[in-house]
């Protein structure tokens, strides 16, 4: 077969056509696609020595802090405080039925004092002569189970009483008129006011550190910091978590109610830590890290930012491991 030169020079426009419909640019669409990619290097976890202060999450709590419950079964005669009432230490919070316990307490007592009357003459007529020995260790008997009796009527009456077992604030009432309890069915919580504390756990590199009376801030999530001190300090490492526990006692409650999540933030000295990169953990507090060609998903708790886009990790992981990250990169 035989080509012509014009037949090749009219084809070329065609093929120069071809190559640029085939090389040319791809739809906008496809171009702005995304891929994400691992980065298969991953960031080394690394000790750094820094000058910073620990930043540990902890939840306040006051030391009384109870629930009061039914201590006998009744029927609730009536609630004699409310929700948020402050109370002090033996105040009525409600009240059993309790016509059955006080009848009771009224036989006892009637009892009593008749084998009262009964032993004191048999006492007189024993040092005359006028019983034996026997009888009157008879009536002295009936005697002491009458008081046994008089005292249990009494603490039966006592028990229809629900009382606060310290100063506090009522902070929970399950107690409704008219509802039959049960001993030991939860009717009130009483919480003490204060002081609030704050118990969190140190990794064993900072621990030596911390001493009792230093000095720290705890901040709330409303944005409220308190001063705070380290009232109690473990004497010894947790082999277990390889922490330290520590108690801080806040100056005073501010706006922070026991039970609220705070940032403890605990001396400022130069220590070593272990960090990686910010961009490695996830909002929830999650690594992907890297061992032996795999890839598993880890829990960290992260502490301090530590400057230069690092940040502090005080449990999960160790220095030497590393970490992935997601590189976004378009084609």
């Amino acid at each position: 077969m035989t080509v012509r030169g014009g037949a090749v020079l009219a084809l070329f426009p065609c093929v120069l056509a071809f190559l640029a419909a085939a090389c040319g640019p791809r739809p906008a669409a496809e171009a702005r696609a995304a891929t994400v990619i691992p980065d298969t290097a991953g960031l080394l976890v690394a000790t750094v020595t820094a000058r910073a202060p620990l930043e540990l999450s902890a939840q306040l709590y006051v030391e009384h802090d109870a629930v009061v419950v039914a201590r006998s079964a009744g029927v609730i005669d009536s609630v004699l405080t409310e929700l948020g009432s402050r109370v002090s230490t033996g105040t009525s919070l409600a009240r059993l039925e309790s016509a059955e316990q006080e009848l009771a307490l009224a036989q006892t007592e009637a009892t009593y004092e008749n084998v009262g009357h009964l032993v004191k003459r048999a006492r007189a007529m024993t040092k005359a002569g006028g019983i034996t020995a026997a009888d009157s260790e008879q009536v002295e008997f009936q005697y002491t189970q009458a008081d046994l009796a008089r005292r249990k009527a009494r603490r039966d009456l006592e028990l229809t009483h629900i009382v606060a077992p310290f100063g506090g604030v009522v902070t929970t009432r399950y107690a409704r008129p008219g509802r039959f309890v049960a001993a030991g069915d939860t009717l009130f919580r009483v919480t003490e006011a204060g002081p609030l504390l704050a118990r969190v756990r140190i990794p064993e590199g900072s621990a030596t550190m911390v001493r009792v009376g230093d000095q720290a801030v705890v901040a709330g999530m409303s944005g409220t910091s308190v001063k705070a001190s380290v009232l109690h300090a473990a004497p010894a490492i947790d082999p277990a978590s390889g922490t330290r526990e520590v108690v801080l006692r806040l100056a005073t409650s501010a706006d922070l109610l026991p039970g609220a999540s705070v940032v403890v933030k605990l001396g400022d000295r130069t220590r070593q830590a272990v960090s990686v990169p910010r961009e490695a953990v996830s909002p929830d507090g999650f690594v992907l890290v890297a061992e032996n060609g795999r890839t598993s998903l880890r829990a960290v708790t992260v502490g301090a930012d530590l400057g230069g886009g690092r940040v502090e990790v005080l449990s999960g992981l160790s220095s030497g491991e590393r970490v992935m990250r997601s590189a976004v990169v378009t084609r």
